[in-house]
């Protein structure tokens, strides 16, 4: 007799809960890295640690880029009301969303020293700008920013032909080499300080990823071995151009040039990420599925709430084993692992689902 739960777990789609535990493992892989290639002055490190870094972490970059992708798989085009669908969705990540910004308000005072007064301004300053200065939540801004396209997309994505739908991505692939073409031309197509919205300004971002994910679900990803080398020349030039700008970079946003999420490499290493990871079926029932399946229902929670224990663990693995090859690693996976455990433990207070994201 199958139980409900089992059943759940049958339900869903394996490949893309790996997809989403791995992009979890990413983001926190990112993190992590960047206590390695960023000073404490918030300035480039040049040490031979940066090259490493280059090496073992370019593919991370893919992690935001890979959530986005799920999400217009799985939510183009729009299937319910307007109404339903907004009330869904935002209920989903408002609440947790207000609720990490305080928890990271209060963590300050505990552990940067910040004043009360100062841990009220940062709540208070919520609706202008994720309150305290807690980087990856500018993710939230940009999700709800693709939530509200979804209606304005959706009619068109039900009629459009694949040759229309694959002009669009086109024209999106193109504006994904604009950071190298920028160093060229500092401005083109209607570029310039006067005007904030030049002319492929409506192609190039995150919707290209968001529109992508409708794309392979409708007509498929490239077959694996495409998807194979796509990712590992996507790769390749991904840590090329990078270590190469560590000698020279100003500043964390030269360097990472290449690491940009709309960099046609990254692109690249996410479409190859995806096509591979979907190729994998099972149909089973299995302990590792079920906890795959949990992680993955729990990878907002994951995503709002690891820089906590990043921060309380970095000082016990940070510059103590000897490479950043091995503590990088070892810290990602713990943090995860922790993180995913006290998310877990959360759930089973009341109204967890409000402000877990669950």
């Amino acid at each position: 007799m199958i139980t409900k739960n089992a059943q759940k777990v049958k339900n869903r789609n394996f490949a893309l809960d790996i997809v989403r535990v791995l992009a979890c493992l990413l983001v926190v892989w990112q993190h992590s890295s960047e206590l390695y290639y960023i000073s404490p002055q918030g300035e480039v490190v040049r040490e031979h640690s940066t090259y490493l870094i280059g090496i073992i972490d370019s593919v991370a970059r893919t992690a935001v880029p890979l959530f986005v992708m799920i999400s217009g798989y799985f939510l183009l085009p729009m299937k319910d009301t307007f109404t339903n669908f907004f009330k869904k969705r935002m209920n989903r990540i408002l609440f947790p969303f207000i609720f990490w910004c305080i928890i990271y308000a209060l963590f300050g005072v505990l552990t940067k020293g910040d004043t009360i007064q100062q841990c009220l301004i940062n709540i208070a300053h919520i609706p202008v700008n994720y309150g305290t200065e807690v980087g990856h939540l500018w993710y939230v801004y940009m999700l709800i920013g693709l939530y509200l396209l979804v209606p304005i997309l959706s009619p068109w994505l039900q009629s459009c032909t694949k040759k229309q739908l694959e002009v669009y991505l086109g024209i999106w692939i193109f504006t994904c080499f604009l950071p190298y073409i920028h160093l060229l031309f500092p401005s083109i197509l209607g570029e310039c300080y006067w005007n904030a919205s030049p002319l492929l300004y409506y192609f190039y971002g995150m919707a290209g990823y968001f529109i992508l994910g409708f794309y392979v679900k409708k007509y498929g990803t490239p077959k694996a071995i495409v998807s194979a080398i796509i990712l590992i020349v996507g790769y390749i030039a991904t840590v090329v151009i990078y270590n190469s700008r560590i000698a020279t970079a100003e500043s964390i946003h030269s360097l990472e040039l290449s690491w940009d999420y709309c960099a046609v490499n990254v692109a690249m290493m996410t479409l190859g990420i995806f096509g591979l990871v979907t190729k994998i079926t099972y149909d089973g029932h299995s302990k590792f599925r079920s906890l795959l399946t949990d992680a993955a229902t729990r990878g907002y929670g994951i995503y709002l709430g690891h820089i906590i224990i990043l921060t309380l663990l970095s000082p016990y693995i940070v510059n103590k084993w000897g490479s950043v090859v091995i503590e990088v690693p070892i810290l990602s996976v713990t943090v995860l692992i922790l993180t995913y455990i006290g998310i877990r433990i959360l759930s089973y207070l009341p109204k967890a689902k409000w402000w877990l994201g669950i």
